[in-house]
């Protein structure tokens, strides 16, 4: 596979940059500076100082990680850094990485501080202005900041921990102990905005419109007079990214969307009515059902499926492509997420996501990808702002290979015929509960297995359904959705009732992690 360069949005000029130092947490804190209006990039933590003073950001976080500061071999920052006259914010580990470059005291931990835990604010001025002094925030750590460095005042303790928040206002480096980015502080998105703007003096000037107004004019230089093919899938990433490459090039764009014979109910209809007429899209339907069936005959080992479905998938669309004539670019509609877990950088390989990771070099096609690094509810802003129809623009995410990957073993047209039917009802009696916006994703899944059940006095040897519904903000984790029993047995009687080949229905209630939000 070969790597294609995709186009790239032009950094906005008020811009902060994340130093990640291998934190689970590290996308949050991206978002969370997002939300305050303010664009935000993540960097590894070793980047070269030069490439981060490239970036010209207003401000600088530190991430939290699992390393000890004083472990051989533990991740640092140029100490150079500190004499840019940039603001800092060190989170966690952040915190103790600088506490300890800067001369202050890290001790090991010798007790364990993780979950909920009291916060006494000493000092209310600096990131707690306006705040209580008496909070709650999330703390995860081992190590702990004993004394804080020369200049550095202690604004925060809590129990165990005499060095919960320090900061040095002269120099505008902050840091803190506990995770303002995650859920469980309630209150942490304050302490960031407090940083942005009371020291960083940002103007918070990202919005998703000044995201359409720069990707479009990149899109543009980007492709010039040139053709672009795009994959349309129905998801809302593929058809915010043709909408938004549409908006850039017009007639100049061609979608393409492949029936692979493993949709939704009625998906290849809804994207045609519901998308190209209401954008008057160029739109091309390759029917290809048996071709994907027919490549994954006796296949059971889920990254082969995907990887069979996302080949044949790039198969379909270099033969369509080819009959566009003129057409150099592929817009796809990759997001951020699909990044990190197919493996960049430090991250190991959850599951491979079959647009992501470059494309064959016979396709001789340069990627356009408008949405790369932005997470799913910017995407669903964007696509609002461009006028997407609401039920697109709101429509649970699918993975790209579809049902393939939610038959588990080998995929047959009668396991996809059955999973297709039990999924469209879960997704009707969802969206009658009014719950299909709260819930993140809700779905069957088919088992490679069969289970004894009696139906009309007769015994049964059939399928189960497995009912998957999670709750998340970013999908790099998830809880399982609380969904009221009147709901599962709704959805539960008219699956076995309705759907023939089934006799069962149970409900997954794995968090991820340690589960992941699919079975493959």
């Amino acid at each position: 596979m070969a790597s294609h360069k995709s186009a790239s949005i032009p950094i906005p000029d008020e811009n902060v940059v994340v130093l990640d130092f291998g934190a689970q947490y590290t996308q949050l804190i991206a978002r969370r500076v997002r939300e305050c209006k303010v664009y935000c990039e993540i960097l590894p933590c070793e980047t070269p100082l030069a490439e981060i003073q490239k970036r010209k950001p207003i401000g600088i976080i530190f991430s939290g990680g699992p390393s000890s500061c004083y472990e051989p071999g533990a991740p640092e920052v140029d100490m150079a850094i500190y004499e840019l006259g940039i603001p800092i914010l060190g989170i966690c580990y952040g915190m103790q990485l600088m506490s300890r470059q800067l001369g202050g005291k890290v001790r090991a931990g010798t007790q364990r501080e993780y979950g909920k835990t009291a916060l006494d604010v000493t000092d209310g001025s600096d990131l707690f202005k306006g705040l209580n002094r008496e909070l709650i925030c999330w703390m995860s750590h081992g190590d702990t900041v004993e004394a804080p460095p020369p200049g550095f005042k202690i604004t925060a303790v809590t129990a165990s921990t005499p060095v919960a928040a320090m900061a040095d206002t002269a120099r505008k480096f902050f840091a803190v102990q506990f995770h303002p980015e995650v859920v469980h502080t309630p209150w942490g998105t304050e302490i960031i905005r407090n940083f942005l703007y009371e020291f960083c003096a940002a103007k918070g000037e990202w919005t998703m419109a000044s995201f359409v107004r720069e990707a479009t004019e990149a899109i543009r230089q980007q492709v010039g007079d040139k053709k672009v093919v795009c994959g349309l899938s129905g998801g809302v990433d593929s058809v915010v990214a043709a909408a938004l490459v549409h908006r850039a090039i017009g007639d100049q764009l061609t979608c393409i969307f492949v029936n692979t014979g493993m949709m939704r109910k009625d998906e290849g209809t809804q994207v045609r009515e519901n998308f190209a007429r209401a954008f008057n899209i160029n739109l091309v339907y390759a029917d290809e059902k048996s071709r994907f069936l027919d490549k994954l005959k006796g296949v059971i080992e889920p990254e082969q499926k995907r990887k069979i479905i996302g080949n044949e998938f790039v198969a379909v669309f270099d033969e369509v492509a080819q009959t566009i004539e003129g057409a150099e670019f592929l817009a796809q509609g990759t997001l951020y997420p699909d990044v990190i877990e197919s493996g960049s950088g430090k991250a190991h390989t959850i599951k491979t996501h079959h647009n992501v990771g470059g494309l064959p070099e016979y396709m001789k096609l340069k990627l356009v990808e408008p949405l790369r690094y932005l997470f799913k509810d910017e995407v669903r802003k964007v696509g609002e702002e461009l006028g997407v129809p609401t039920e697109m623009v709101w429509r649970q995410p699918f993975p790209g290979p579809g049902l393939g990957i939610r038959v588990l073993g080998e995929v047959t047209r009668e396991k996809i015929d059955i999973l297709r039917e039990a999924d469209a009802i879960v997704v009707e009696e969802i969206k009658k509960a009014g719950l299909y916006r709260r819930v993140w994703q809700s779905f069957a899944v088919l088992p490679d297995t069969k289970s004894v059940g009696v139906m009309g006095d007769k015994r049964t040897y059939e399928y189960p359904i497995v009912l998957r519904a999670v709750s998340s903000e970013d999908a790099m984790t998830a809880d399982w959705a609380r969904l009221p029993y009147e709901l599962l047995e709704k959805i539960s009687s008219r699956i076995v009732g309705e759907v023939e080949g089934v006799n069962r229905v149970v409900y997954d209630i794995t968090s991820k992690p340690p589960g992941t939000i699919e079975w493959e």
